[in-house]
């Protein structure tokens, strides 16, 4: 199959697409991929949604500002969509699937008995019916219902991307998106691990946003500037998660910016990277320790952080691009593979990866009107 991913992250910056051929198995081949910059009309849709998702009740009706979003969110998509599609000479008649992620505006893991909750927001029958083609959607819901985590998801294609390109196993892949989470790609090819290792970007750019500095730190030139306070970062990691074991998920908001806030910037950016850094190392210890770690998302952009990374870490560090990967696309790369999955009744999640009880497969279809 050929099939068009999307990916829109919690930093609300744009949306990520990307085609993989796929059988669900195996990479047959990496198609174009592109982005398109989130208009400031769906980020203000989308930041009122994450508002009121925060306060929501367990078992509360939808508050209006939810349908909002996922209208401006699939309008957003399927416009990004035909740009691209346009670009690279791509009809409907070249697409079997699309994978959408929709926008996450609220995660919680499980606790104290009770199953935890995910939102995704999205319409995807109006996207198949603007684009004329499938769309695999809410990939999420079914492991929470069944107890598991919901995230991270990406692992099996992480697995998948590490036996296309060749590399020594184990290896590890870290995305650093608004949350970081690793995955071990063990020799045995059912040997997967992987969970959420604490804030990546996601407590760095509230904190320059917040400041009025700019959307994040560019080219980690704050964090460099700075001085890391060892008292903030203490109270940082004194936090249950870090002496939790996997799997183990978070939403971007589960920690404050309070030990930081009287800090000058650039040493609150200083001391809030070296916080990434710090719970990358104690998550290795959970892991065995893999040949090399590979690492996605947008914070291998920030020289600052992949230097704290190599200094701490034992093992190589490389970036995506590093290793043969297209370290913009992985994501929506992903989930492009997990539609594919899903559109085959393919596990996409597994008791290492997300805690659920046994390998199984999530998702839905919304078909062209």
């Amino acid at each position: 199959m050929r099939v068009l991913g999307f990916m829109s992250g919690t930093s609300l910056d744009a949306v990520d697409m990307a085609v993989l051929e796929t059988d669900g198995e195996t990479i047959q081949a990496f198609g174009p991929a592109g982005e398109r910059k989130l208009s400031e009309t769906t980020r203000e849709l989308v930041q009122e949604a994450v508002r009121q998702a925060l306060v929501l009740p367990r078992d509360a009706p939808d508050p209006p500002a939810f349908a909002d979003a996922a209208k401006a969110i699939a309008e957003e998509h399927a416009a990004a969509a035909r740009g691209f599609m346009a670009t690279h000479g791509l009809t409907r008649a070249d697409i079997d699937l699309i994978g959408f992620h929709g926008q996450t505006v609220f995660h919680e893991r499980p606790s104290g008995g009770k199953i935890g909750r995910t939102i995704q927001l999205g319409d995807a029958d109006l996207l198949a019916s603007q684009l004329g083609i499938p769309v695999v959607y809410d990939l999420r819901k079914a492991d929470v219902a069944a107890g598991g985590e919901g995230a991270p998801l990406a692992p099996i294609y992480h697995a998948a991307l590490v036996r296309h390109s060749g590399h020594e196993a184990p290896a590890a892949a870290l995305n650093l998106g608004g949350v970081a989470n690793i995955t071990l790609i063990g020799k045995d090819p059912d040997d997967l691990k992987a969970f959420d290792t604490g804030p990546a970007n996601g407590m760095i750019d509230l904190l320059v946003q917040e400041r009025g500095a700019g959307r994040f730190d560019e080219d980690g030139r704050l964090a460099s500037a700075g001085t890391v306070n060892p008292d903030a970062l203490n109270a940082l990691l004194d936090h249950p998660y870090f002496k939790a074991p996997p799997p183990k998920s978070l939403d971007r908001y589960d920690f404050k910016l309070d030990p930081v806030r009287a800090l000058r910037l650039e040493d609150a950016v200083a001391t809030l990277t070296a916080f990434t850094v710090e719970t990358v190392r104690l998550a290795t210890q959970w892991i065995e320790p893999p040949s090399a770690l590979i690492v996605g998302g947008g914070g291998r952009h920030n020289p600052a952080l992949m230097a704290g990374l190599r200094a701490a870490l034992p093992m190589r560090v490389l970036s995506a691009e590093d290793a043969g990967w297209r370290g913009d696309s992985i994501e929506a790369e992903a989930w492009a593979y997990l539609a594919a999955r899903s559109h085959l009744g393919l596990p996409i999640s597994y008791p290492a990866t997300t805690g659920v009880p046994a390998p199984m497969t999530g998702g839905k279809t919304a078909h062209p009107a």
